[in-house]
């Protein structure tokens, strides 16, 4: 699915689904993505812990060790 940033700081930001529900998530996942830096309004790819409604993984096509360039 894809999300669009809302809010971001070093440690915690949130994230805007697009049924308009904000999700939390913690700057790991972040780190944890390859990417430099997000930014409010930002598109990426992510993937949601159902059960807390937390972004647990988020990616841009492309970029990263796992991801192809298509």
């Amino acid at each position: 699915m894809q999300v669009s940033v809302h809010t971001i700081s070093d440690t915690e930001g949130t994230a805007l689904l697009d049924d308009g529900r904000l999700v939390p998530f913690d700057g790991s996942v972040v780190e944890a993505s390859g990417l430099r830096h997000v930014r409010p309004g930002q598109r990426v790819s992510a993937t949601l812990d159902e059960d807390a409604w937390r972004l647990t993984k988020m990616w841009v096509v492309g970029i990263g060790d796992d991801q192809v360039v298509r």
